[in-house]
């Protein structure tokens, strides 16, 4: 059975667009040349934050994170920066009598506009919250304990192989991969999406009838 679903939150339920955009706008990059060398060192296999490395040498993104909001520019997001299919597909999965969790590597202040949001769900929690970051399993665990259930009943559902797919299995939950973002679209023909997840989707409105499906099964 699948009685909690559990979300990443950037490019699984919000659209990080406007984020990396004002990141651009902070280093003085043109945003097409930021996204152009963020998706080249994604693809390289390096970790996303080395995009900033390559415009800044000695860049520290917690020292600027607070620059930015010590400017009155912090990490903002909002509803029109949450995908579609949030709502729609939180919701269903509610109404079925799923527990609906998010959690993700986020900072504190990220985890307040998700509350802010009020968004269909039973928890939420960042990895600043838990003191504990993806891709280690400890933050699975601490999913594990948040859903009250067993590992083999939760289905996470991540953009990326190394962060949320690979160690979310490593845990024992069920897996499945959005193909969205940056990670979604680049990383899409790795061997491990089709090896460790359970199942590739497209989009969250696909998670209702997944569910119920292999609900019916142990029925």
């Amino acid at each position: 059975m699948i009685r909690a679903v559990v979300f990443d939150v950037g490019e699984c339920l919000v659209d990080e667009t406007r984020e990396y955009g004002t990141w651009a706008d902070w280093l003085g990059v043109p945003r097409h040349t930021f996204v152009s060398v963020f998706g080249a060192t994604i693809a390289s296999g390096k970790d996303y934050r080395e995009t900033f490395q390559v415009f800044r040498p000695g860049f520290d993104l917690e020292t600027a994170r607070q620059e930015r909001a010590d400017a009155g520019k912090p990490e903002w997001f909002g509803e029109d920066d949450l995908y579609a299919d949030v709502r729609p597909a939180l919701s269903k999965l509610r109404e079925s009598g799923t527990w609906v969790g998010i959690a993700g590597n986020q900072t504190v202040r990220a985890g307040g506009l998700l509350r802010g949001l009020e968004l269909p769900t039973d928890f939420i929690a960042t990895s600043d919250d838990w003191g504990v970051q993806k891709p280690d399993v400890a933050f699975f665990e601490r999913v594990i304990d948040a859903a009250q259930v067993p590992a083999d009943q939760i289905l996470y559902v991540g953009d990326r192989i190394d962060n949320d797919i690979t160690p979310a299995k490593k845990a024992g939950l069920k897996t499945a991969y959005i193909q969205r973002g940056p990670w979604g679209w680049i990383l899409r023909d790795n061997p491990e999406v089709a090896e460790l997840s359970d199942w590739r989707i497209h989009s969250l409105n696909e998670l209702p009838g997944i569910v119920a499906a292999e609900n019916s099964k142990s029925n």
